[in-house]
């Protein structure tokens, strides 16, 4: 089942992808269940949002490919190296990534989204999967020059609209059959199957949720394959994982100051 996030006739509304249509929800699954209201909306006549908007956290993991922390220099490290986005990061399919005016590298990074679908707190890795309410797309869009300048990460990965999400949440999606690829302008920059991440869906739930209440709507970004890079004003990013669709972003640079 793939739930999507939309907008019509000036409401934003849940809906189940039904072929091309959207039937819609009496409310957010992730707390009002899948009850349908009886009506139903052409995608084509729909505005697809961020198919949610964390209420607390999004929880990234860096550094989860081989490849990927061979390319940023050193060795991946034993443990899911965790860190945080805000939600004021979150934008959705077709929105643009806005490069701020201080930042002259910014980079994508598609990955593999988890979204939390009930509380987790120490939850053990057999029973990870409990709490997760489906799987989506995200670009983790950092300004790669601030986060070498800064030594953390939290300026160069948490500027507004450096989180795109969707298409939709996918709630019956297993990662170990999938493939993701990022590309800009129809070029391929990353590609990669989702069984090289090192540490695996479930450990990372683990590991996160010892650390961080896991709330329902958060969501866990579960690291980036080799081949990050630099995207300018006008390009078009496009991360795609098999079963799951393509997110598709627009770029364009902020006002700069006169």
């Amino acid at each position: 089942m793939k739930i999507a996030r939309f907008s019509h006739d000036d409401a934003i509304l849940f809906g189940i992808v039904d072929d091309t249509d959207l039937v819609v929800l009496s409310g957010d699954p992730l707390f009002a269940g899948y009850e349908p209201t009886g009506d139903r909306v052409p995608i084509a006549d729909a505005v697809i949002l961020a198919p949610v908007i964390p209420r607390s956290k999004i929880v990234c993991v860096g550094k989860n490919y081989h490849d990927h922390a061979a390319e940023m220099g050193g060795e991946a490290p034993e443990e899911p190296l965790l860190f945080l986005k805000p939600n004021t990061s979150v934008i959705g399919p077709g929105d643009a990534i806005v490069r701020p005016a201080i930042s002259e590298q910014t980079e994508y990074e598609g990955e593999l989204a988890v979204v939390i679908g009930k509380v987790a707190k120490n939850v053990s890795r057999a029973d990870a999967l409990d709490h997760v309410l489906g799987y989506t797309i995200a670009n983790d869009v950092t300004a790669r020059d601030l986060q070498r300048k800064d030594g953390q990460w939290a300026r160069a990965k948490g500027f507004d609209t450096f989180c795109p999400l969707g298409p939709t949440i996918s709630t019956d999606f297993d990662p170990a059959e999938a493939t993701i690829e990022t590309r800009v302008n129809g070029e391929v920059r990353q590609k990669a199957p989702l069984s090289d991440m090192i540490h695996s869906v479930e450990a990372i739930i683990e590991h996160a949720s010892a650390v961080f209440t896991l709330l329902p709507g958060d969501v866990i970004l579960t690291g980036t394959p080799a081949g990050v890079g630099e995207f300018g004003a006008g390009d078009t990013v496009e991360v795609e994982i098999t079963g799951l669709g393509i997110l598709r972003n627009t770029v364009r640079d902020a006002a700069r100051a006169s």
